[in-house]
């Protein structure tokens, strides 16, 4: 029942019987098979199988869910088999004659192993094993490896002591895919089951006879692999199973393991700790890539912030009535700009986006806005690709996909160069009736010198509302934005990320007279609301203004970047370093640079390091955590220096396939 790329796909229904059910009807057409009994887990979910099987009255064996081996010998000992045939539930499809024509084989031949998929000629799903006794039990004690365990024949089939023989169909169907571990496995499986008109006992030869590799729906599941799932970890099937029913495979584009490392990224996590992070094999690695994608610059599971947190639950978290901690989170923030009056809360970055445009828009009484960087989601900002789909390819991504945004929008946003003062002002003097200036303060490099003051000079003498998205870069060089820095003061400045420690809040800060048109509008959300971040925002601002985590992370930056600098050229390789100090990136100046980025990641991998080309630092990492992280960027950068070279192929070096292109690069 616990698959894990189909939960409970044995008792899926066809008509008015489950898989497992029209299976051991099969399979009691068999006239050489003396008993047949289904093997299952004593995990509480399994009893579904237990009741299942009785149904039909076949007998159950319960025993070990992770180690199959242990169950396989214990239910041919308690059965007193002398051959057993091994036949796995996903296989509904499997031929009976086929079966017996394998056990016919076997017995002639006193084989000690036999089967028909080593390698596969018949198509997947009609695969079988059968093995004595003796074969069973001297792999129970003396097959060692977890995997083999699991998968009860691998010890067998590598281990030259056992005779052996491969039987193979009279032609070769192996890519015809008839198993089931995915829904479109289940879609194709029914309409077959379906075609025979409540026949559940048609052959292999009937079957097909209706196949042709030209009908469609044989072709909906052939992207899978063959015995794929035997390669995969728990964290690589759960991904399987989140595409089929999660848009992009999860909620958030930058956790896209194809942004790291396809078919061999972890995926997903079971803890945190400091600069730890656990899979769901319970892996440990130190992450040097994104830390929560920025959001932890105190580390994971900060201790402070998150008690404050658990005993603000306890009491409770949303409620009819507000939470106080909005107010005294929203006095800390104007405490740190005193040129602000007002502040507004959201959960995430892209809605704070939105608000603080809205707001803006109020105040200014014109819709149309001018853009610098990476704000989110939202239609307003998407819009930018409708007139030119590269328009947002340094903010965003190379031509973001932009469906559904309403076509009418185009007219109201323009985009402009970072750090290019003079693209600017070409915009401004081609759009006269520019309302609203919405930049990150800092992209992929500094702000020049007087650039961000010549922008706020040009704002003032045109009225326009200048607004600092500090998303990424807030209280990661000051306590507060990073205008602070360059003592140049917008109207409205956003902040996120770092502001919970890795709770959602998100907050709009801006001066009185832009603020004023927040009630104006409507703008209103329930779970804004909600309480944990801003209990989780307050404790962090007083850990921030206590510990002013920058200095140590700043430094540390400017260490990595040099020293990525010095690897790069002791490799004779082409690199561009940027980002803030706080975040250093860099990427390769060769035609294989998308490719070279995930060996970076893989290599990382081995050493159970996460890493991708982006290091978002924190307070938790160490020198002998950054230097653990370039004495392995030395090796690999010496990797890719051989591959340039062409003294070896990168494609043979990479296990997986080349990540996709990510935002910002």
């Amino acid at each position: 029942m616990s698959s894990s790329r189909l939960p409970g796909k044995i008792l899926l229904k066809i008509g008015k019987k489950s898989i497992l059910q029209i299976l051991l009807l099969r399979l009691s057409k068999s006239k050489k098979i003396d008993k047949i009994v289904v093997c299952t887990s004593k995990n509480e979910s399994d009893d579904l199988i237990l009741k299942e099987s009785k149904k039909v009255k076949f007998e159950v064996f319960r025993g070990s869910e992770n180690n199959v081996l242990d169950r396989f010998y214990k239910a041919a000992k308690k059965y007193k088999a002398k051959n057993i045939i091994r036949i796995t539930a996903d296989c509904p499809l499997i031929d009976p004659a086929e079966v017996d024509r394998l056990i016919k084989i076997h017995s002639e031949n006193k084989l000690d192993y036999t089967s028909n998929n080593n390698p596969a000629t018949y198509p997947d799903g009609l695969d079988a094993e059968v093995f004595t006794m003796e074969t069973l039990q001297y792999t129970y004690f003396n097959a060692v490896s977890d995997y083999d365990k699991e998968h009860v024949t691998t010890y067998i089939k590598k281990t030259d002591k056992f005779k052996k023989f491969n039987f193979k169909y009279k032609k070769n169907l192996s890519n015809l895919r008839l198993t089931l571990d995915y829904p479109k496995d289940f879609i194709l499986i029914k309409k077959i089951i379906d075609s025979f008109k409540g026949n559940l006992h048609f052959s292999l030869e009937d079957l097909l006879k209706k196949y042709s590799p030209r009908n469609i729906i044989y072709n909906i599941n052939n992207s899978y692999k063959r015995n794929e799932g035997s390669e995969m970890n728990y964290s690589q099937k759960l991904w399987t199973r989140a595409e089929q029913i999660i848009p992009g495979g999860t909620s958030l584009f930058s956790k896209n393991p194809n942004l790291f490392l396809p078919k061999k990224w972890p995926t997903y996590f079971s803890k945190t700790k400091g600069c730890y992070v656990w899979d769901l094999e319970n892996k440990k690695y130190l992450d040097m890539s994104y830390m929560g994608v920025g959001t932890n610059i105190l580390g994971y599971n900060n201790k402070i912030i998150d008690r404050s947190v658990i005993k603000i639950i306890q009491k409770g978290n949303l409620a009819t009535l507000n939470s106080p901690e909005e107010v005294y989170l929203a006095e800390k923030l104007l405490q740190l700009m005193p040129w602000a009056s007002k502040v507004k809360f959201t959960r995430s970055g892209g809605e704070a986006s939105t608000v603080a445009l809205r707001i803006s828009r109020a105040a200014s009484g014109k819709d149309k806005v001018m853009i610098c960087g990476y704000h989110g989601w939202h239609d307003w900002y998407l819009a930018a690709n409708l007139n030119n789909s590269n328009a947002l390819n340094n903010h965003l991504m190379s031509q973001v996909p932009i469906k559904g945004v309403p076509k009418n929008l185009n007219k109201n946003i323009v985009v402009f160069k970072s750090n290019d003062i003079n693209d600017f002002k070409n915009k401004i003097s081609q759009h006269q009736d520019i309302g609203t200036v919405f930049m990150e303060v800092a992209r992929n490099s500094y702000p020049k010198k007087k650039y961000l003051k010549r922008i706020r000079d040009i704002c003032n003498k045109k009225k326009i509302n200048l607004i600092f998205d500090e998303c990424t870069t807030g209280f990661r060089e000051t306590m507060a934005g990073l205008h602070n820095k360059y003592n140049v003061i917008p109207d409205i400045t956003i902040f996120g990320k770092t502001l919970g420690n890795g709770f959602a809040i998100n907050a709009i800060v801006g001066n009185e007279k832009v603020m004023a048109y927040a009630n104006k509008s409507f703008i209103s959300s329930t779970f804004w609301s909600e309480r944990t971040g801003y209990v989780a925002g307050v404790k962090t601002l007083e850990i921030l203004k206590r510990k002013k985590p920058w200095v140590q992370i700043l430094k540390m930056g400017k260490f990595l970047k040099k020293k990525i600098r010095y690897l790069a050229k002791k490799n004779l390789l082409k690199i561009k370093v940027y980002g803030i100090d706080s975040i250093p990136t860099y990427i390769f100046g060769h035609e294989n640079d998308l490719a070279y980025r995930t060996l970076v990641t893989q290599e990382m991998l081995k050493e159970k390091i996460l890493a991708t080309n982006s290091i978002y630092l924190c307070t938790k990492h160490t020198n002998s955590m950054l230097n653990k992280y370039l004495s392995c960027l030395d090796k690999i950068f010496n990797l890719i220096k051989r591959c340039e070279i062409g003294e070896i192929n990168i494609r043979e070096v990479l296990k997986s396939p080349v990540r996709i292109s990510g935002i910002r690069n």
